[in-house]
């Protein structure tokens, strides 16, 4: 999976059923030299359709909206089941558990808190336009912990092929919120071996993102809590 970002603008949709959260979102990304937002939705229906029509880079979807919430509205267009899904960050004006783990479970390839500033939603929507993924750094370990046994009574899923020292190394650092560039530092190793390692390990456990990668790394008790 590629991490580069088309030399054009981001376009992205926004959906918020309170107008004023919109216009500060919309504000906020057109201010940015690289995002521009496309079209926005006071519902989650409305949103769907939106997206579908526009197909835009990223949608920046708020979880409580009426007619369908940005949980649903994530999973029609980044589900399991989607066959070309679109690029979803979730944000919320709520900071329950929860929500985030519906939403990363819905496909959602970040999730903010509405307070988390102008730079880190930035970040976030250039992280999800380039193929990667962002979750508050607040949330992601105390999220992944607290709900790592809450998925069904399954047998732990199996990697297809077994993973290497360093696969395992890099696979904790994912689970721990780490940046491509933060790991590299920590590690010692190139930005470019980073991504080498995180896109195996992508294949080899049969995921789409570096958040199912913490998610699986959790599930599996790689990480202790």
């Amino acid at each position: 999976m590629s991490n580069t970002i088309p030399d054009r603008n981001i376009t992205v949709v926004v959906a918020d059923d309170q107008e004023i959260a919109r216009t500060g979102l919309r504000m906020i990304l057109d201010a940015q030299p690289d995002i521009e937002v496309v079209g926005e939705a006071g519902d989650g229906r409305r949103a769907v359709e939106l997206a579908r029509r526009l197909r835009p880079d990223v949608c920046l979807f708020d979880i409580r909206m009426p007619h369908l919430n940005g949980i649903d509205a994530t999973r029609l267009l980044a589900g399991p089941d989607v066959g070309d899904p679109l690029a979803v960050v979730v944000i919320t004006t709520f900071d329950l558990d929860e929500y985030v783990y519906e939403a990363l479970r819905a496909g959602a390839r970040g999730f903010l808190l509405k307070d988390a500033g102008p730079q880190l939603l930035a970040q976030a929507i250039r992280a999800a336009a380039g193929g990667d993924a962002l979750i508050a750094p607040s949330i992601t370990a105390r999220l992944l912990g607290t709900f790592a046994g809450a998925g069904p009574a399954a047998p732990l899923a199996q990697p297809i092929e077994a993973l290497t020292d360093r696969e395992e190394q890099i696979l904790l650092t994912v689970a721990r919120g780490r940046t491509n560039s933060e790991i590299a530092a920590e590690l010692h190793i190139s930005l470019s071996t980073v991504k080498s390692h995180v896109a195996s390990l992508m294949t080899k456990l049969g995921v789409r993102n570096r958040v199912e990668i913490a998610m699986w790394a959790y599930e599996t008790n790689r990480v202790k809590h």
